[in-house]
């Protein structure tokens, strides 16, 4: 009986099998590790992904892109609410000297700033 190679490479898909007893089994690997965060908005994304889009959900887990999907979505998500406040507290009037002057004003002010900024983020990112 002829001996087996230890791998083989298959032309018709692409794919390298190596030899495990007696059987050939694809030599596939997991993708590299991404070291960044998800996240809060990752997080919210990937919650609404699992209630109102399962098949893309599977489809990027099943490709290897999910953590790379969510913490680029989460990395957007956090500058966009970053430029949101900071537009906002301008066009408020919110400074260091009305938080110096007034601090419970400058707290009712930013609180009301952060949660529309939130909601924008979670309209235009996190629930689309």
């Amino acid at each position: 009986m002829d001996e087996l190679k230890s791998s083989i490479h298959d032309e018709t898909n692409g794919l390298d099998y190596i030899l495990a007893g007696d059987y050939y089994i694809p030599a596939i690997g997991l993708p590299e590790d991404d070291d960044r965060p998800i996240g809060k908005w990752g997080r919210m994304h990937r919650a609404y992904l699992e209630e109102t889009n399962p098949l893309l959900l599977n489809h990027l887990i099943l490709t290897g892109r999910l953590h790379t999907y969510l913490a680029d979505l989460d990395e957007q998500a956090q500058d966009r609410y970053r430029l949101i406040v900071r537009q906002m507290a301008a066009a408020e009037g919110v400074t260091e000297d009305l938080k110096r002057r007034s601090q419970l004003e400058w707290v009712r002010v930013m609180n009301s700033i952060v949660n529309c900024a939130e909601e924008v983020i979670k309209r235009e990112l996190i629930y689309t």
